[in-house]
């Protein structure tokens, strides 16, 4: 089944988006650079800390980061079938899901800046890209056959 059909302008640019994002900060994640700014956010989260035990930064980063192009790779390929499209969108959420829960879990995260509240914005803009992948995953369950029960 052919997915790509079936999906508005608007949902297959955000899908592109998501991915050539994802894309892009999962080959970033192969650096020096990105896996030293990244360290902070993982070394105070609760369920990601402990891979620094076992791993170099580099290391993490570099798991983190393939397993970032991995999904975007599957996101693209959830055009054409549903069900790669359908397993790409839950894990992209929980990539997101995790990414937005280092504004609670990691310090100095939340600002005051003249008055006003401010966060990282990196990390906010992963609000947009989880209703995106939330998107990705309800279209797909659409696409899929659906066993008699």
């Amino acid at each position: 089944m052919l997915a790509l059909s079936t999906t508005t302008i608007g949902y297959k640019v955000g899908v592109f988006g998501v991915v050539l994002v994802l894309l892009w900060i999962g080959i970033f994640k192969f650096t020096p650079t990105e896996a030293a700014a990244i360290e902070p956010l993982i070394k105070n989260h609760p369920l990601m800390g402990w891979t620094y035990h076992f791993f170099s930064v580099q290391t993490v980063s570099n798991l983190v980061g393939f397993s970032e192009i991995v999904v975007a790779i599957g996101l693209f390929y959830g055009f054409f079938n549903p069900k790669v499209g359908y397993i790409s969108g839950i894990v992209a959420s929980a990539i997101f899901i995790v990414t937005l829960s280092f504004l609670f879990t990691t310090p100095n995260t939340w600002k005051i800046v003249d008055g006003v509240p401010i966060a990282n914005f990196f990390l906010v803009k992963d609000i947009l890209f989880l209703a995106i992948a939330i998107m990705v995953v309800e279209h797909n369950k659409k696409l899929l056959p659906h066993k008699s029960q």
